[in-house]
């Protein structure tokens, strides 16, 4: 005989009826990450020095740079890699290099801009669109490319707007948009900022005819009043909720945001204390909401006589960032590219043989020394396609270590996106 349940059938309807409400917001509010590339970094350049060129050009100069530097091997001996991981890197960064050295290109109308005039910056922005298009067109362009354009606060809100405007105008008419296509919103202070930009790209949406959520755009997480807001609560956790799908990363400003508290120059970084708090909150507002994070810049330039002692702090930086969940961060020059691919390969291939263990161990159901739950499965297969993603590894490393290949990878990793369509939606 089956055992007797004292709940009946009332009871446990019941029960569904009360916790319908937070069913549906875990599943439309908490979709997690969509498991599509994200680059290891952005690159910021002033929009009207961007051309078809630009990121073949910094590959080049960051393979001069290496070279005239002892070469990249020599760089991982620098950043205290042991032989064999160094070459081993140092191989893969200059393929990187030579065949990707940008992931991620943002032509800045901001900070790296400034107030040229609006007949300069309007010239400047009809340029850069037909620039990138250009380079779309050609396939120089990197994967993923865009524009960061004036702020929404008053002084600067119209400027931005009709920078954007024309950008997004420029590109339409051009063709297709760009498939990897990122606006960034800088120096975001309240939602209501938020808010008139979602309003903005829907009416650019509606206007050159394209689907409803085609413009995503990042949110510079720079102004402390976006981390605490005057009631006690933090205004980034209500953005993945109050604009669903629009924002596609929360980005932290290191300068602007360290300037605000008053952290004197000579301190401002991103490992600063109150750097640390700030992306932790970042990280708690956005956590299962599938909006991405990246962290700052470091603006110690590896140029002259500081080359090997810039590279060394970028790295560490670099590293510092992946351990701590921030799995893209900023570069500024063409020298940062060497040290930014040599620490984030070096932290993937270090990390594979122990992940790759874990990962054989838990899909053979095979007793180890650690013992996985699920939740720690997804982390150990998202870790190892990251470092296919980035180029750190080859899937063919990782199936011969491993056993598993992409397709089985991608369903430990995202379980949710190997459901039938129907039973993710309910």
């Amino acid at each position: 005989m089956p055992p007797t349940m004292s709940l009946t059938r009332a009871d446990l309807n019941r029960i569904d009826a009360q916790l319908a409400e937070t069913d549906h917001r875990l599943v439309h509010d908490y979709p997690g990450d969509d498991g599509t590339r994200q680059p290891v970094h952005t690159v910021y350049l002033a929009a009207d020095r961007f051309t078809a060129d630009t990121a073949a050009r910094w590959g080049a100069q960051a393979l001069d740079t290496a070279a005239a530097h002892g070469g990249l091997a020599r760089l991982g001996a620098l950043l205290g890699q042991d032989q064999a991981l160094a070459e081993a890197v140092a191989g893969r960064v200059a393929a990187k290099l030579a065949s990707e050295p940008v992931e991620d290109l943002r032509l800045d109308f901001e900070d790296g801009f400034g107030d040229r005039g609006d007949e300069a910056e309007d010239a400047a922005a009809v340029a850069a669109a037909k620039e990138v298009a250009r380079a779309v067109a050609a396939g120089t362009a990197p994967p993923f490319i865009g524009l960061r354009f004036k702020s929404l606060e008053p002084a600067t809100r119209a400027r931005g707007l009709r920078t954007l405007d024309l950008f997004i105008s420029g590109l339409a008419a051009a063709g297709e948009l760009p498939a990897g296509l990122v606006l960034t919103l800088p120096k975001v202070t309240t939602v209501a900022q938020v808010q008139a930009m979602a309003y903005a790209v829907s009416r650019l949406e509606d206007i050159h005819s394209l689907p409803e959520g085609r413009l995503r755009f990042e949110v510079q997480v720079e102004t402390p009043q976006l981390i605490l807001g005057p009631d006690g609560t933090s205004p980034l956790a209500r953005l993945p909720h109050l604009f669903p799908g629009r924002i596609s990363g929360l980005h932290y400003g290191t300068y602007d945001y360290s300037a605000s508290l008053q952290i004197s120059a000579e301190y401002q970084s991103l490992e600063h204390p109150v750097a640390d708090f700030a992306k932790a909150v970042m990280q708690l507002a956005v956590a299962g909401t599938g909006i991405r994070l990246s962290d700052g810049s470091t603006n110690i330039i590896p140029i002259g006589d500081n080359v090997e002692n810039a590279w060394r702090l970028h790295a560490r930086l670099v590293r510092r960032s992946l351990e701590r969940g921030y799995y893209q961060g900023w570069d500024l020059h063409p020298a940062q590219l060497p040290s930014r691919y040599a620490a984030t390969y070096a932290f993937y291939r270090q990390g594979l043989p122990e992940a790759a263990g874990r990962l054989r161990d838990y899909v053979g159901r095979t007793e180890g020394t650690v013992l996985d739950e699920p939740a720690t499965a997804r982390a150990l297969a998202a870790f190892v396609l990251r470092g296919i993603q980035c180029g750190a590894v080859g899937a063919e490393e990782v199936l011969a270590s491993t056993g598993v290949g992409l397709p089985e990878l991608d369903a430990l990793a995202h379980p949710r996106l190997a459901q039938p369509a129907a039973v993710r939606n309910r």
